[in-house]
């Protein structure tokens, strides 16, 4: 396990490109194979704003990533966080442990913030107004949003007091995650379900991105699904209802254009639709 850690305390860029670009060509071709929706749009012309974004979010993860490698080792220096508060604990059970946290103070808290503080919303709506869900959809992120969820990491760095090891597999296994569960991919139901109970999956998930609420308010998790089951954010949908964006962006055209995409947090609030589940 010590090993296993060190690897990823030093993971090369390259590994880590191997991981985002085998992922996301891995669910680019399973799509094809099992698709949850037949959709009728050019894969590759949807694909490229949603690619633009991956790559700001890449350069702006990698700008930033030293401030993320100073607050690991200042943790551990300073034996400052919860793990490094709590008595001493197998290296396995630890890193569980930081995983699972850093799941939630990277990925579940600044996603819940999104949803319910209007300028954060205005921010995240790039996110949500694509129409045809699928695994290139996972990093479609305003450059302003990957800058807060990387201020949010940071924050659970220091709150966790977890090394770097486990902040680098913890961003590894959230790249693969979430190219899983927004790929446009149908796994038998009751797969789905059983898998939901520990992990988001990919029905789970695209409950989020209905284009109406309650449900675009729900299932805010990224890894895991104990912490929408734990604080009451999960709710479920029949996938055959889905439909996908936010029903006051309506423009399809407009929603699919990265100038208008990145113009998109300032433009007026509109609130969405509530309807009864």
């Amino acid at each position: 396990m010590q090993e296993f850690l060190n690897y990823f305390e030093t993971i090369p860029s390259l590994h880590r490109s191997l991981i985002l670009v085998g992922g996301l060509t891995f669910f680019w071709v399973l799509e094809g194979a099992v698709p949850l929706f037949k959709f009728k749009y050019k894969k590759w012309r949807h694909a490229i704003p949603n690619l633009f974004f991956t790559v700001t979010t890449i350069i702006i993860n990698f700008v930033l990533a030293f401030l993320l490698l100073m607050s690991a080792d200042w943790v551990m220096a300073n034996n400052f966080g919860i793990l490094n508060w709590l008595p001493e604990l197998p290296l396995w059970l630890y890193i569980i442990l930081g995983v699972l946290f850093m799941d939630f103070f990277g990925a579940y808290l600044p996603h819940f913030m999104e949803h319910k503080v209007k300028s954060l919303w205005m921010i995240h709506l790039v996110h949500h107004t694509d129409h045809n869900v699928d695994t290139t959809t996972a990093n479609r992120h305003h450059p302003l949003e990957s800058v807060i969820r990387f201020a949010f990491t940071l924050f659970g760095v220091f709150v966790i007091g977890v090394p770097m090891g486990i902040v680098m597999l913890y961003q590894s296994m959230s790249l693969v995650a979430t190219q899983f569960t927004h790929a446009n991919i149908k796994l038998p139901k009751q797969i789905d379900k059983v898998l939901s109970y520990f992990l988001v999956s990919p029905d789970m998930h695209k409950v989020h991105h209905h284009y109406v609420l309650p449900y675009t308010d729900s299932n805010y998790g990224n890894i895991f699904s104990i912490w929408d089951r734990l604080l009451g954010t999960y709710r479920h949908l029949d996938r055959e209802k889905l439909v996908y964006g936010v029903d006051v962006f309506p423009d399809e055209v407009e929603n699919g254009q990265i100038t208008n995409l990145l113009k998109q947090p300032f433009q007026k609030y509109k609130r969405p639709t509530i309807i009864n589940p």
